[in-house]
């Protein structure tokens, strides 16, 4: 897969945006490398943005879409930002568009609308995510290890959507149902209802709870398979970064976890539990089970304790939690190998090289880890690389890569 050309309008800085991809095979060039330079606050890490944002239709820089729209372009009564690119899959070419659109509402208020082409054909957001594939690696995604479970959880769902068909629309339902059923379960709590719950109360607490192990099983079985997949490839990369002194694993905790926790609470952290033996039928009694289980207590509190919105990953380097005692050097080998697995990963799952996207990663690597993050990218179809210094990279990588320079928003193609 590679990216063909881009089309920004009012995106962030970027007011207009019409550029045109090198590919691997092209004359003279060792492949679909790019780097854009520039001083701070020019523009670099928003193209990035962009193109991450078509593969995942969510921005790795903030939660709030409505910040991706041109500040100026936001003042109007009526403002639209569009991200468009021609990318090829396979053999197959196609267009992707996506349509910010902040619209009046009420008095004085707006509300920002998503539209998704692709191909020309408005479509679903859950059902295009995943058709154009990109990998991204920031420094501020050390907040995957040292930040909370919902930054972990993050992780895995973004990754999950782009590499397996459905994950985004059973992910969607299910929080769609856990809205619903913690809805439900305040309003018992409110109502002082427990044990005695009336047949017509109760059957509406099941259905709920139908939906949630359904769906929610589901999930899990998918995180258990990809945690172990990226978890074989992360691993190894990691051993080789670490010249072979650290052992890295990913430990996956799910909230409902099949191997019954009540009786592993003894275990130590560093203890392997396999899960891949579970069948999903298996995973859905238990977890249905479990919610009957608690339904007093998830009515007492007025929420859903167990499911995969609470699940936690946590990375473990020689039988150490890096989340709570890593270092600042143990956490970006960590993260890179991380990031290299899941770029091996999504062409196992996909058939396909995802675009790789770095932003200021060679600013935060010695020189060693340097050389060996271009050994890595060096392989895939398409790598795009931002820089303040052309100085943090080889004369010979700079020959055989496209120089861009990037400044007031403008992207200049000559340098």
């Amino acid at each position: 897969m590679y990216l063909k050309h881009l089309s920004l309008t009012n995106f962030r800085s970027l007011t207009r945006l019409d550029v045109e991809f090198p590919r691997r095979n092209a004359p003279q060039k060792a492949g679909g490398v790019v780097v854009l330079v520039g001083s701070n606050a020019q523009g670099k890490t928003s193209v990035l943005e962009a193109i991450y944002f078509l593969a995942a239709f969510t921005s790795f820089q903030t939660h709030v879409d409505r910040q991706m729209v041109n500040f100026h372009e936001a003042k109007n009564p009526l403002a639209v930002t569009r991200l468009a690119a021609d990318y090829q899959r396979g053999r197959s070419k196609h267009h992707l568009e996506a349509r910010l659109i902040l619209e009046p509402t009420g008095v004085n208020g707006q509300r920002l609308r998503k539209e998704i082409l692709l191909d020309g054909v408005k479509r679903h957001i859950s059902d295009v995510i995943g058709h154009f594939n990109a990998v991204i690696f920031v420094p501020q995604m050390s907040q995957i290890v040292e930040g909370g479970p919902d930054e972990r959880r993050r992780y895995l769902n973004l990754a999950l959507a782009q590499a397996v068909p459905s994950y985004a629309r059973v992910l969607s339902e299910y929080n769609q149902a856990l809205s619903q059923r913690n809805a439900l379960l305040k309003a018992l709590n409110e109502k002082g209802v427990g044990l005695n719950m009336s047949k017509g109360t109760g059957g509406q607490l099941e259905v709920w709870d139908d939906a949630l192990a359904r769906l929610g099983s589901q999930i899990i079985l998918w995180r258990i398979e990809a945690v172990q997949q990226i978890e074989r490839l992360a691993s190894r990369v990691h051993h080789e970064l670490t010249r072979g002194t650290e052992v890295l694993r990913l430990a996956y905790e799910p909230a409902y976890d099949p191997t019954k926790p009540e009786i592993q609470l003894g275990l130590k952290l560093d203890t392997v539990i396999d899960r891949s033996s579970f069948e999903l039928d298996e995973i859905q009694s238990g977890f249905l089970e479990k919610l009957k289980k608690v339904r007093n207590e998830e009515i007492a509190r007025g929420v859903t304790t167990i499911g995969p919105h609470r699940d936690e990953l946590r990375f473990i380097v020689n039988k150490v939690d890096l989340g709570a005692y890593g270092s600042r050097g143990q956490m970006r080998t960590t993260l890179l190998a991380l990031k290299l697995a899941e770029v091996e990963w999504m062409k196992e799952r996909t058939g396909e090289w995802p675009v790789i996207l770095l932003d200021e990663v060679m600013a935060e690597l010695d020189l060693q880890r340097r050389a060996d993050l271009l050994k890595y990218v060096g392989e895939s179809e398409q790598v795009l690389l931002t820089t303040t210094d052309l100085n943090l990279f080889t004369p010979e990588f700079v020959q055989h890569a496209e120089i861009w320079k990037v400044q007031a928003g403008v992207v200049n193609k000559s340098m």
